[in-house]
């Protein structure tokens, strides 16, 4: 047995209102749209099924609901700043590797926005 894939699900009274945070700030296409469910992916790409279990964040914050790794922070950096989000932590640049910031969806999860330090 292989699982071949983890999906995070995400409560919401309305899935349009996801579209302009995961499809427009983060670029991720809308694969699956149901009106009841809207599924969001980036391009194919090699990855391996993750799930992580945590007591804290990191560096003394909350666990994130979500960790989204991108190649370009500096470029959701400015698209979440343009769409007048506020962040809750960072930008830091981490001991672990990774330059992150936290910044919470249109429905309140706390998103944890990350790129490794040799990608940032």
């Amino acid at each position: 047995m292989v699982v071949k894939r983890i999906v995070a699900n995400i409560a919401a009274p309305d899935v349009k209102t996801a579209q302009a945070f995961y499809r427009d700030i983060l670029g991720l296409d809308l694969i699956m749209d149901h009106g009841w469910i809207a599924t969001f992916a980036a391009p194919a790409i090699e990855a391996r099924p993750q799930i992580s279990i945590a007591t804290q964040g990191g560096s003394g914050t909350p666990v994130p609901d979500i960790s989204i790794e991108v190649d370009n922070l500096q470029e959701v950096l400015l698209r979440v700043t343009a769409a007048g989000l506020a962040l809750e932590y960072g930008p830091a640049v981490e001991p672990w590797g990774v330059t992150r910031f936290y910044v919470r969806d249109p429905f309140g999860r706390l998103i944890n926005i990350l790129s490794h330090q040799d990608d940032s």
